[in-house]
């Protein structure tokens, strides 16, 4: 099948930053991981597709895993007739759901196993997320660090170990790493990025109805969840601890990333990382349940990441070089 307008045009409709990534990968690694991304983007877009009641959207997820496990497409006109997202990407990858499903059937069968394997995953953080926070009233907020630990090893962490074992498939020079203590860094990092994404949104998801700071944490420092809005500074210390855990993860991004042998997939790595990292400065100098703008780094930051990415592909020299130049330190 011709799936050059799955991995080029509808891939970029729904992230312009991931489609850069995956054009820089080498190519045999483009198939899997760019097709994981458009699967993964399609049930975060059934999970948060608000005109469906949560009850629905539940199901369809249930629906959605299953097809990815059996290959099949049974069922999915009622998933795209019920599912009807805003975005145009979105419009677009639901559309083209069928196409995805076929897609998949034709990679080899190890990385159909490790699409699937991770697909499960993700689909499970995305239903808890449904199953606690998708009935309205006040605000939830998920109860320990262990859920908080458990939800964001299951949406991002997951994903940098899946990423691990797929380059080591096809790369076996992949990392001067044991594959072990590769996986381990891997995860932690998508963690990280993920805690960084949770931070920066923390007053949009309050709106929502949504807490991802830990309750138990927060009433020890004398704040409850429904009062952060009005309160925001009494959960400051709670903030920075979680502010710091990511700092730690990217750090062990930094030690993945270093690890790296092909220069593609360090540039490839890199580029999330950098922009992570320059998310994390803005949210420390503009911390965001003080502050009513949405962080977003700007464009002339991305283009100077890119430009990096190429600079660090080939040395490690470079690549601690440009850490020197962080606007945040503590990174090695």
């Amino acid at each position: 099948m011709n799936t050059a307008d799955l991995s080029g045009p509808l891939l970029a409709s729904v992230s312009r930053s991931f489609y850069l990534t995956i054009r820089i990968l080498p190519r045999d690694l483009r198939a899997p991981i760019g097709l994981a991304y458009l699967l993964a983007r399609a049930s975060d877009t059934i999970a948060d597709t608000a005109d469906a009641p949560a009850d629905i959207r539940l199901r369809y997820l249930a629906d959605f895993v299953a097809m990815i496990r059996t290959r099949s497409t049974a069922g999915i006109s009622d998933l795209q007739r019920e599912i009807r997202p805003s975005a145009a990407g979105e419009v677009c990858l639901i559309a083209e759901l069928h196409r995805c499903l076929d897609w998949l059937a034709t990679l080899p069968a190890s990385d159909q196993r490790e699409i699937a394997a991770v697909m499960e995953k993700i689909i499970r953080g995305q239903t808890l997320d449904l199953q606690r926070f998708g009935k309205p009233g006040g605000i939830i907020a998920l109860q320990s660090a262990a859920e908080l630990d458990e939800y964001t090893y299951l949406v991002a962490g997951c994903v940098g170990e899946f990423w691990t074992r797929i380059c080591l498939q096809h790369l076996p020079r992949y990392s001067t790493m044991d594959a072990t203590e590769l996986e381990r860094l891997g995860a932690n990092y998508g963690k990280g990025l993920q805690l960084v994404n949770f931070l920066r949104d923390a007053p949009a998801d309050l709106r929502d109805g949504r807490c991802y700071l830990p309750a138990d944490e927060l009433l020890a420092a004398g704040i409850a969840p429904d009062s952060l809005l009005r309160e925001p500074s009494a959960a400051r210390p709670v903030f920075d601890r979680w502010n710091a855990q990511a700092r730690g993860y990217l750090n062990d991004g930094f030690r993945y990333i270093e690890s790296l042998r092909p220069a593609r997939l360090r540039a490839g790595c890199f580029l999330p990382w950098r922009l992570g990292v320059e998310t994390l400065h803005l949210i420390e100098t503009r911390p965001p349940l003080a502050n009513s703008e949405r962080i977003k780094v700007p464009r002339s930051t991305v283009y100077r990441a890119i430009w990096l990415a190429a600079l660090i592909a080939f040395s490690n020299a470079a690549l601690r070089r440009c850490t020197h130049q962080l606007p945040v330190t503590g990174f090695r």
